[in-house]
């Protein structure tokens, strides 16, 4: 398995230029919402709790992250709760209401996504290496991390493999 350093080198490849990462703080968390609002549908029961598949997807998600890196790991996945949670109230209005809240935001979600590659003049990471799409999240916290000062070794050794 790649470091997180490796996969944020290839993705941070794609997305130099800071339009590019602007439209990104946008379009990923509406892409994220919509995913998680028909996931939020199937439904079971443990033990009196009821658990999504929402709910698993962003657990089994959070824990790779936690694998790569303990920190931006619990931030990426606090930061996808408030969207867990919007995404279980838009299931909850019923299916109508939640497929067009999935269409509404993924369709918005790309359009973001697409606009910050033309701005970057190259496609999504994506297309290469679908698996890409779940270092994005990640990704956008360690950018903040950045911005603050923070995670200084991380952000030189991701751009010295970017450089590569």
């Amino acid at each position: 398995m790649k470091t997180l350093a490796q996969q944020m080198a290839v993705y941070n490849a794609y997305h130099r230029d800071p339009k590019n990462k602007a439209t990104h703080f946008v379009g990923v968390p509406l892409i994220i919402l919509a995913l998680l609002i028909p996931l939020a549908w199937p439904r079971i029961q443990i033990g009196g709790v009821t658990i999504t598949a929402a709910m698993i997807f962003v657990a089994v998600v959070s824990a790779y992250y936690l694998v790569l890196d303990v920190t931006l790991g619990a931030l990426t996945a606090l930061a996808v709760l408030p969207l867990l949670w919007a995404g279980h109230l838009i299931a909850a209005q019923g299916t109508a209401t939640g497929w067009f809240a999935f269409a509404l935001a993924f369709v918005v979600g790309w359009i973001f996504q697409l606009v910050g590659h033309a701005f970057e003049g190259r496609r999504p990471a994506l297309v290469d290496n679908f698996f890409q799409i779940f270092v994005a999240p990640v990704f956008l916290v360690a950018e903040v991390l950045f911005a603050c000062g923070a995670r200084t070794a991380l952000r030189h050794e991701v751009e010295a493999l970017t450089a590569r």
